[in-house]
């Protein structure tokens, strides 16, 4: 997949998101559909947003039995959606059985990428909260290759982690990373982050984009400048 910015439409109904892609009205970003707007409108939002022509990375994150996500993956993989996720420290096992639901007849699938650990999340929360006591790097690294050796496309990382992912795991493996902001903006909750263009430098392939572009003044604008830092075009 090529390199590209996903705009993360973390807005908690149809008719706020609709109002938002209208104004897109010379392109077709690649957006992310997450918890609160799935949650709120269900399928059918997915169904709507892929008719108008927009590529979806599903965000769901799924985490539990390998089966309960396997039949869940074998809903999912009717949507149509491009790109969705689980979470790696779901085990192996999980992650295969889900891939096993999310393969149709025809043998195509979605992509499907692994959250290694939350780009929320940093070294003092993870050894207090988590326990795990090993640099998050590190962690990072071995959700990773777990994940691969699993039959995974990618993982979600945060964009500082993207360079050493593909290091680990090779080039062709999908570094998706949120916590991207700009020089001059606000990095809200996000502790872990980085600009469009050090994300383009250090190896992210995918980078997810949320209230630098949604809460902008001009969302237009906003998007088409991550796009030039980020791409370069």
């Amino acid at each position: 997949m090529n390199r590209d910015v996903i705009i993360a439409c973390d807005f908690a109904s149809r008719e706020a998101t609709l109002a938002f892609l209208d104004k897109f009205t010379d392109v077709k970003p690649f957006v992310k559909i997450g918890m609160e707007l799935y949650y709120a409108e269900g399928p059918e939002i997915v169904r709507e947003i892929k008719k108008r022509g927009h590529k979806i990375f599903l965000d769901l994150k799924l985490h539990d039995i390998p089966n309960t996500v396997k039949k869940a993956m074998s809903v999912l993989r009717n949507l149509d959606v491009d790109v969705t996720n689980l979470h790696a420290a779901g085990t192996t096992a999980m992650m295969k059985a889900a891939i096993e639901g999310l393969t149709r007849e025809d043998g195509t699938r979605p992509l499907l990428i692994a959250v290694t650990q939350l780009t929320s999340t940093d070294q003092e929360a993870m050894e207090k909260d988590l326990l795990i006591k090993e640099p998050i790097d590190e962690v990072v690294m071995h959700y990773a290759e777990t994940a691969k050796n699993a039959g995974l496309d990618g993982v979600v990382c945060s964009p500082l982690e993207a360079g050493k992912v593909h290091a680990r795991c090779g080039e062709k493996f999908l570094t998706v990373t949120p916590g991207v902001r700009f020089a001059d903006g606000d990095v809200g909750d996000q502790k872990r982050v980085m600009t469009p263009a050090a994300a383009r430098e250090i190896g992210s392939d995918l980078i997810v984009v949320g209230r630098p572009i949604t809460a902008a003044e001009d969302p237009v604008a906003a998007y088409k400048r991550c796009v030039r830092e980020f791409v370069g075009e």
